[in-house]
């Protein structure tokens, strides 16, 4: 996404797009790779001379408010982010830490013995191993 599409979006969205925001949302769109605010920052701040980990954290809380960006609680205390903001899950690798999104059914949520139940948010993930790593430790 351009920085324009995303000043666009951020505007609509009721985010005041100054730079640094756009930084961190473009960064999110183009690299969809799930990152921490540690992946975030070290990949941003020689772009971005004055953008500390303070910053990052506090532009992903206000995203995160406004419902533009998915926190991610895959495993452990490891905290990531997603602007993929579509029903989905995650299966993270645990050889090379990658993450993957993956689509399922969601209807199979109902069969979860949640009848009137008001489902707001919920958050499907997985840990193994990714199927590169599969191939390569077996090769």
């Amino acid at each position: 996404m351009q920085d324009i599409k995303i000043k666009e979006y951020l505007t609509e969205n009721g985010i005041r797009p100054v730079n640094k925001r756009v930084k961190i949302m473009n960064y999110l769109v183009s690299r969809r790779n799930h990152p921490t605010v540690d992946m975030i920052y070290l990949d941003l701040v020689n772009e971005i001379a004055s953008l500390s980990k303070t910053t990052v954290y506090n532009t992903l809380n206000l995203f995160v408010q406004e419902g533009i960006v998915h926190p991610l609680h895959i495993e452990g205390n490891e905290l990531r982010y997603d602007a993929d903001i579509s029903k989905h899950g995650h299966f993270k690798c645990k050889e090379c830490g990658e993450v993957y999104d993956f689509s399922f059914n969601q209807e199979l949520i109902q069969d979860l013995r949640l009848k009137n139940f008001l489902l707001e948010d919920f958050q499907f993930s997985i840990t193994g191993v990714c199927s590169i790593c599969h191939v390569q430790k077996n090769a």
